[in-house]
């Protein structure tokens, strides 16, 4: 597609993601979403942090209330927390304003339906062909029905509530005296929430980088970055240390001794839980072809069937939604929990994980080591953006390609693909010796970055 890559739009704001192309997309946006309804589209829209946020929002805004939808404006909130308050309040569609990990000159543009899901690929398909349709000009309300905008920062509390009411209980009868996490919002979109959240279940907790000045979301932070977080876990004897991302979906966390639990060792640790528990639905985790050679081998060893998707959670969500399963993610730590929301939510992540911990009576390093993870290592090779698809139509990387999977076949794995957002083709080797899997990776994706310059 055009302008969506697999997490909606993202580009640098005001430069490459102009207000003009935002508020084309809203009105586009707007004409699509509406043309089935037949009243006035409410849209919700949310934002992270970033500097560029308000501006981003102001021309959305403009481009929705143009159209003739009403729009209300609910702040800085993590992405989940729109798409659950756009079912809550049966919106008819949502936008959160975020561009997720990347640093803050990047910003995004991502549209939630009315039952909270990002969009399917067809309809950000349909939104392209009206943008440049260049039909946009007739789209324009008159008169009363021009939209209105509303400011419900408010609605933050909806969202907390949400956490009461799947937490609350559960978390009343555990003994939580003993128990302390260190919680890093990344500058991010969580640090308007997650001190609330932890202190409305009782949970003793830190919070840290949680003072966003528009430039510093996953400064050195969050998920991307947990070598603060495992330090202040360790220097203050902490349980558990808890790190989201820029827009609140993903959370990784680090156990007591300051050593990393990905998302593949999160979703073994609840997806055994839920298995012992009779609540992991058709006994399935879903997960992507990223996930760990060791979490398909923990699965095959404790009977729990393990379906795989190309990378990106709306593919996660497809298939669950398809075949009927509650409990699938990504090893970067984004995972749904379909009974509850249906996009991930770090904030609901981590809480699921301490409620293991506390219900268990585990230490974090007890709990995640019921699965080994192999060395992995991700490089990207730079590449021209208008060549990104192309490496597999090459034959010299071709042959490259699978001289190392014959190499790895058996006791490991070779993914190449391109990025869905950024000019770039991912090259990933998982091996037992980290050293030659690095070797072998930076080798391949030096080639690649010559080849597609």
């Amino acid at each position: 597609m055009k302008y969506f890559g697999t997490d909606g739009i993202r580009r640098i704001a005001n430069t490459e993601l102009t207000p003009e192309l935002v508020y084309n997309v809203a009105k586009a946006g707007a004409y699509v979403l509406a043309k089935h309804s037949d009243h006035t589209p409410t849209i919700l829209i949310g934002r992270d942090t970033r500097i560029s946020g308000t501006l981003i929002e102001a021309a959305m805004t403009a481009g929705f209330l143009s159209y003739g939808a009403n729009v209300k404006l609910v702040g800085v909130v993590p992405t989940p927390g729109i798409a659950y308050l756009t079912k809550k309040l049966k919106a008819d569609a949502s936008v959160v304003i975020s561009a997720s990990h990347n640093t803050f000159e990047f910003n995004g543009i991502k549209y939630f339906s009315n039952k909270g899901m990002k969009l399917p690929d067809e309809i950000e398909e349909e939104i392209e062909e009206v943008l440049d349709s260049g039909k946009l000009n007739e789209l324009s309300a008159f008169g009363n029905k021009i939209g209105v905008s509303e400011i419900r920062e408010d609605l933050l509390d909806e969202y907390l509530y949400f956490f009461r009411k799947n937490f609350e209980d559960n978390y009343e009868e555990f003994d939580k005296s003993n128990f302390t996490v260190a919680v890093d919002t990344a500058n991010g979109a969580t640090s308007v929430i997650a001190d609330k959240v932890f202190t409305a279940l009782g949970i003793n907790h830190y919070i840290i980088n949680s003072t966003p000045n528009g430039e510093n979301i996953n400064d050195n932070c969050g998920s991307t970055h947990l070598d603060g977080l495992k330090k202040f876990v360790v220097a203050n004897k902490c349980d558990l240390g808890i790190a989201y991302d820029g827009d609140g979906d993903r959370c990784l966390a680090v156990d007591e001794n300051g050593e990393e639990i990905d998302g593949d060792q999160i979703m073994a640790i609840i997806a055994n839980y839920k298995k012992n528990k009779g609540t992991l639905k058709n006994n399935t985790l879903v997960a992507t072809v990223m996930s760990n050679l060791g979490l398909r081998k923990f699965c095959d060893q404790n009977d729990i069937n393990l379906e795989v998707t190309k990378v990106g959670d709306r593919y996660v969500l497809a298939n669950m939604l398809e075949n009927g399963y509650n409990l699938g993610g990504e090893q970067s730590g984004h995972i749904i929990f379909l009974d509850a929301n249906p996009t991930g939510d770090g904030i609901f992540t981590s809480l699921s994980l301490i409620k293991v911990l506390l219900e268990t009576k585990q230490k974090a390093s007890e709990a995640k080591s019921i699965v080994t993870i192999y060395p992995q290592v991700l490089i990207n090779a730079k590449v021209n953006s208008d060549k990104k698809y192309d490496f597999d139509k090459d034959p010299e990387i071709q042959e490259r390609i699978s001289k190392l999977e014959a190499e790895f076949e058996g006791n490991g794995r070779v993914l190449i693909r391109p990025s869905g957002t950024e000019p770039l083709v991912r090259v990933m080797i998982e091996g037992e010796d980290q050293e030659v899997i690095t070797k072998k990776a930076q080798e391949l994706a030096d080639f690649i970055a010559e080849k597609l310059k």
